[in-house]
């Protein structure tokens, strides 16, 4: 299979998880399955196959900047990347909804954070935690108040 046929067939798969998370108020257990379990394991099979079969012949490696750039100068190493990226960032996308439901973080609270991890990962992780913190504050003056007024 070609690089260009895997590369879309794993964006398509990846949509489909992130289609599934937004859904997940109202299939929040077959959300989490999908985007958790099935989603990534599909990626991580094309990963794991593009690496068995492309690392031993590529140059460069994870010493230097330069070896990291030479590295990525091979299509099938560089597709291998991507597919990290889209397994990785639904990872994290999946933890954000299954936490702000368990600390029950009103999803369209959620939705931004989600939007950043999808295009760029770890700035959605920064959005998220920043979110937890500010509610963990928000809930900690409330209590602060609440308790001093009765």
């Amino acid at each position: 299979m070609s690089p260009e046929v895997i590369f879309r067939i794993c964006n398509m798969i990846a949509l489909a998880g992130w289609l599934v998370l937004l859904a997940s108020p109202f299939i929040p257990k077959l959300a989490d399955r999908i985007s958790t379990l099935v989603v990534p394991v599909l990626l991580a099979i094309a990963y794991t196959g593009l690496i068995l079969a492309h690392w031993s012949g590529a140059e460069g490696g994870f010493d230097s900047l330069p070896s990291v750039m030479l590295l990525f100068t091979q299509r099938e190493i560089v597709l291998a990347g991507w597919i990290h990226y889209l397994a990785f960032d639904l990872l994290i996308g999946a933890w954000e909804v299954r936490t702000a439901r368990a600390e029950r973080i009103p999803f369209l609270l959620a939705i931004p954070c989600l939007a950043l991890t999808f295009l760029f990962g770890p700035a959605g992780y920064l959005a998220f935690t920043g979110l937890r913190a500010a509610r963990r504050m928000i809930r900690s003056n409330a209590h602060v108040i609440h308790g001093a007024s009765q």
